[in-house]
């Protein structure tokens, strides 16, 4: 029979009220409190995308990122919590099998965009932490929660960015190695900064991490799908390009184009397509205006015969895999 729980209340004394109080929050903690692995998945420019192409590529567009979701999370144990507007919330009982299911995300992500054209491609930001919330099975909510869908808000095109808590839950050492530690980060509603960390998704023997400069300089490679390079920094208050090239002597800065070369992502790596009549070697190879060539970890890329860039990959992975595998 249902318990008729005003009713209840007035019949009770204030120590009673108070005491009961304190009873029915233990119970829930008790019964209803679980550490999960969570996730936010959001849409990066949908309402952009939404005027530009309408409601029915947009909603396109919102269903591509939640079918692309439903991939990865049978084998990880996931589920949808939530989605709403042009995000998705997850949860997954274990950290590890959920950081292992989003970087499987992204490089699904990646992968289906390598089909459409620039202006349709999916690109998500993805939020992760590891904490108490409360749970009934269908519901999820909490501290936990709020915390999780700020750090997705915070995170830049294509990333995966964690918590410490999340981090510290983290035993995979494979997906260890790839988080890289961020300055502290300012959330909204939260007085102080929070340390936050970068999950690399993109296979490390693959993809370079970063770009090496004639003056020691090093450039980390932002995780866009298309990345470009030239000398040229802004146009019409934006910038003209992801990475500004400019020669060791300033007066053969020219050689250099405006736009050189674009590096484009794909499922097995990245492929640098020349877009300058200026020259460009790969490796002491010519790449002409329009043609192609493979860039790895380790590719030196001569700009206009004047600046050499060499692509690196993440130094920590690399010497980590030789202590683990030792000498050979």
């Amino acid at each position: 029979m249902p318990v008729d729980s005003d009713a209840l209340a007035e019949q009770l004394s204030m120590t009673e009220i108070i005491r009961l109080q304190d009873t029915l929050s233990k119970a829930l903690v008790r019964r209803f409190e679980k550490r999960l692995a969570l996730a936010f998945s959001d849409v990066v420019g949908s309402t952009a995308y939404f005027s530009k192409h309408g409601d029915e590529a947009g909603k396109k567009l919102q269903q591509r990122h939640i079918d692309l979701i439903h991939r990865v999370l049978i084998p990880a144990q996931g589920r949808i919590v939530d989605t709403a507007g042009d995000g998705a919330f997850l949860c997954f009982p274990e950290l590890n099998a959920a950081a292992r299911a989003l970087v499987d995300l992204q490089r699904h992500i990646s992968t289906d965009n390598e089909s459409r054209p620039a202006e349709h491609r999916l690109a998500v930001r993805i939020g992760l932490h590891y904490g108490p919330a409360l749970t009934d099975g269908a519901q999820v909510s909490g501290d936990s929660v709020n915390l999780c869908a700020r750090v997705a808000a915070s995170a830049g095109v294509s990333e995966i960015r964690l918590t410490v808590g999340a981090t510290n839950e983290l035993t995979d050492l494979a997906l260890r190695l790839r988080t890289r530690r961020l300055k502290p980060v300012a959330l909204k509603g939260l007085a102080d900064p929070v340390e936050l960390l970068v999950l690399e998704w993109l296979d490390p023997s693959l993809f370079p991490a970063s770009v090496r400069l004639d003056n020691g300089a090093e450039v980390r490679l932002p995780a866009l799908d298309v990345i470009r390079f030239g000398r040229l920094k802004d146009q019409d208050g934006h910038p003209a390009n992801d990475i500004v090239l400019e020669a060791p002597n300033p007066d053969t800065s020219a050689r250099i184009s405006r736009w050189h070369f674009e590096l484009h992502r794909r499922a097995t790596g990245f492929t640098l397509r020349s877009v300058s009549s200026s020259p460009t070697e790969v490796d002491g190879a010519a790449v002409g205006r329009g043609q192609e060539a493979a860039i790895r970890p380790g590719t030196k890329v001569r700009v206009g015969g004047v600046l050499t860039l060499e692509f690196l990959g993440d130094q920590r992975v690399t010497s980590a895999q030789q202590t683990l595998v030792g000498p050979q």
